[in-house]
């Protein structure tokens, strides 16, 4: 072995420790900020120079600037001016997150002469901004007019895009002396609905029934949705025959008797 390849191998050996020295001494330690989805642009979301003891007046030279990890999209910037962390584009917490219970987003700050990463995270918190929606727009039964009372008709559970509270909490029926509403709630916590036949059918009566089903969520305020729900009232065989008398009469003397069905 050559006594340059032996100096060249000390050097790396040397310059890999350099690099690990330095970078364990540059990488700190997470900050979290926490701020409601839907920030408008240029919202400060917290003042980062100052958690993190920087200098503001070299965030400049230094070159700081933001990088997200994973190449993710970048949602917030650094005021260079005041070290402040500012919304750099809309955040939606459905589109990053859909319906996990937590929403992170890890982000860096990164600064030259000499090399520093600070990691921070952006805890995105769920804002009240979706109303609870339905699959269909008119729910359709056909129902016997025989149906029993206290007979059970399931309807479609609405959905909202927002969690916790900030989604479906209650539902409430359009008044009407045939039905009723149960309210039912699933093992996952997400409620439904279903009607419950309060008084019998009588399609001679009423061939069809027409109400408004509401979804409200929990948000304040709340949000709310509904759907049209279409009864047909289907005939049953409960009404016998009956007779009727016709009187013909073809003089003051004579009449008729005719039974007429």
């Amino acid at each position: 072995m050559s006594e340059e390849f032996q100096r060249f191998c000390v050097n790396a050996e040397m310059f890999g420790l350099l690099f690990f020295v330095l970078m364990a001494h540059t990488a700190y330690g997470d900050v979290s900020y926490s701020f409601p989805e839907e920030m408008k642009r240029g919202s400060v979301i917290g003042n980062i120079a100052k958690d993190l003891e920087l200098d503001v007046n070299r965030l400049s030279s230094r070159k700081a600037r933001i990088d997200t990890e994973g190449n993710r999209k970048r949602y917030c910037d650094i005021n260079l001016n005041t070290g402040e962390l500012t919304v750099a584009e809309r955040i939606d917490r459905e589109d990053i997150c859909g319906k996990k219970a937590s929403c992170v987003l890890k982000q860096e700050l990164v600064l030259e002469n000499p090399l520093e990463l600070h990691r921070f995270v952006l805890n995105i918190e769920d804002m009240n901004d979706n109303s609870p929606q339905f699959k269909q727009s008119v729910i359709k039964f056909e129902i016997q007019e025989s149906a029993d009372k206290g007979s059970r008709y399931l309807l479609d559970e609405a959905h909202d895009a927002d969690i916790g509270m900030n989604s479906v909490q209650s539902y409430t029926l359009q008044n009407n002396d045939q039905f009723v509403l149960n309210v039912l709630t699933r093992a996952n916590g997400r409620k439904y609905g279903e009607l419950l036949l309060n008084k019998e059918l009588d399609r001679e009566q009423q061939k069809e029934v027409a109400l408004i089903l509401t979804a409200v969520d929990g948000g304040t305020p709340p949000r709310s949705g509904t759907v049209a729900i279409h009864i047909t009232v289907l005939d049953a065989n409960d009404n016998a025959p009956v007779f009727r008398y016709l009187f013909y009469c073809c003089c003051p003397w004579c009449c008729i008797s005719i039974y007429v069905c």
